[in-house]
């Protein structure tokens, strides 16, 4: 059964991409435009790993960490992180959230594959 993966994005552009690169991979994937609709589409549903940006509207990636977080359920929930933000400050505050593995953008499908790769499959 394929697994399912939650992508949390603000940017059209990059989340049309990673949403095409990880069905072509073949996993399902639920997409959300900001934190706030990831928060209300992951209720009810079996989600299997999340990426997300930390620059977002409404709701931003580390306060999406924390909600995820907040349900025991999903102690153990991967949470990747795909972001711009390339500084000590906020890899250190996602991480401490509670995110699994920071990605920087620019990135390739396949590297983002690859790191989906070692929590799920």
């Amino acid at each position: 059964m394929a697994r399912t993966i939650l992508v949390a994005e603000d940017s059209s552009s990059i989340r049309k991409f990673i949403t095409l690169a990880l069905k072509m991979a073949g996993y399902n994937v639920i997409d959300a435009v900001d934190g706030m609709d990831a928060i209300e589409k992951m209720s009810g549903q079996e989600i299997d790993l999340v990426v997300t940006d930390l620059n977002m509207p409404n709701v931003d990636g580390f306060n999406l960490i924390r909600t995820i977080r907040e349900n025991p359920k999903n102690a153990d929930l991967p949470i990747l992180i795909l972001t711009s933000l390339n500084n000590e400050r906020d890899i250190r505050e996602a991480m401490d959230a509670g995110a699994n593995s920071y990605l920087i953008k620019p990135f390739n499908d396949k590297k983002l594959l690859y790191e989906i790769s070692k929590y799920i499959n």
